[in-house]
């Protein structure tokens, strides 16, 4: 599904190297959870993949099913199947939820050259999706974000996601500044999204999301490198010692 290899990245406004030969591949139906001390370019990576400016990759590649990813505009690596969860969900005030996700479904059906849905159909649709994720019919009248809690602004992005259906999900952080029940309710979302047609990369400091979040890879990041590889007991393992022995083993 996603395969990077030796992708090397630095700031455009500064010389400053950041990822330093990230290698990784994530299958369809697995999930891929990635931790790593602060600064270790978690974020980094989900920001390049999805296309964002101020980046540089100064080597390496990143396919998505085969398809150049580094080559694409930001739409249209969303159009090929590319969804980013953020850490902090922007607000747009003015643009309605319903608007905005029709506006974003209907923008990639037509990349894909398939028919737009039309309003009654998607109406169904989102009342059914967002009845699932227990989302509030009344969130679903506000302008995108604006007003919301940090819970409800991350699950209107699961939302996002059940509607988009994309291949490659990432989300990144998206347990940062939840309570333990909001980060129920998001896990669910994504349990509910896994299916053998989609892979995940979940980046988070906590173990608590990956109780949640059952990942079949987990990842340690650091100084810009995947360092070390293993199943879900290495999140336990960081859980309970931190990342000091594994760096340590690592050097």
């Amino acid at each position: 599904m996603l395969t990077i290899k030796d992708l090397h990245v630095k700031l455009e406004e500064e010389d400053k190297e950041i990822l330093k030969g990230v290698n990784l591949e994530v299958e369809a139906g697995k999930v891929h959870a990635i931790m790593g001390p602060n600064g270790s370019g978690k974020s980094t990576l989900s920001y390049v993949l999805s296309g964002k400016d101020g980046y540089e990759v100064t080597s390496g590649t990143a396919m998505l099913e085969g398809q150049d990813l580094l080559e694409m505009e930001p739409e249209e690596r969303a159009a090929a199947g590319l969804f980013l969860a953020f850490q902090y969900p922007v607000e747009i005030p003015g643009v309605g939820n319903m608007t905005f996700l029709r506006t974003a479904v209907n923008a990639q059906r037509k990349a894909r050259g398939e028919e737009e849905m039309s309003a009654a159909e998607f109406l169904k649709v989102v009342r059914a999706r967002a009845k699932e994720l227990k989302i509030d019919a009344d969130m679903l009248k506000r302008p995108v974000n604006v007003g919301f809690s940090g819970g409800e602004k991350k699950r209107n992005e699961i939302l996002q996601m059940a509607m988009l259906e994309p291949k490659m999900c990432i989300l990144d952080e998206t347990d940062s500044g939840l309570d333990v029940d909001a980060m129920k309710l998001v896990a669910e979302g994504v349990n509910a999204l896994r299916n053998a047609g989609r892979g995940f990369l979940v980046i988070t400091h906590y173990q608590r999301l990956l109780d949640h979040i059952r990942p079949d890879v987990v990842h340690i990041m650091a100084d810009g490198r995947i360092v070390k590889t293993g199943g879900p007991e290495l999140a336990l393992e960081v859980e309970n010692n931190g990342y000091t022995d594994i760096l340590a083993e690592v050097a």
